[in-house]
């Protein structure tokens, strides 16, 4: 299962990427293009069990599926510092 593959990559690249915000990231955008030979629903599940772990804090991936071969994360939604705190 390649997917469980690419959804640990993401998460280290990821994480990589956001440095010290991946504990305040809350979503993970990801093109799956039509053509490029993954599995959405088993990337996705890949991806929710990587995105539950530390660093982690049950970040969801958000998959869209445009027509092609791409392959790419695109976006990060981190929670803002500012946020009022329980």
């Amino acid at each position: 299962m390649h997917e469980l593959s690419l959804a640990i990559e993401i998460g280290r690249l990821s994480e990589e990427k956001l440095g010290a915000a991946v504990d305040r990231c809350r979503a993970v955008g990801v093109d799956v293009g039509t053509e490029c030979g993954v599995e959405p629903s088993a990337l996705e599940f890949c991806l929710e069990a990587v995105l539950s772990h530390p660093p982690w804090r049950g970040a969801k991936a958000v998959l869209s599926s445009p027509p092609g071969d791409i392959f790419q994360v695109t976006w990060f939604e981190i929670e803002d510092d500012d946020s009022p705190q329980d």
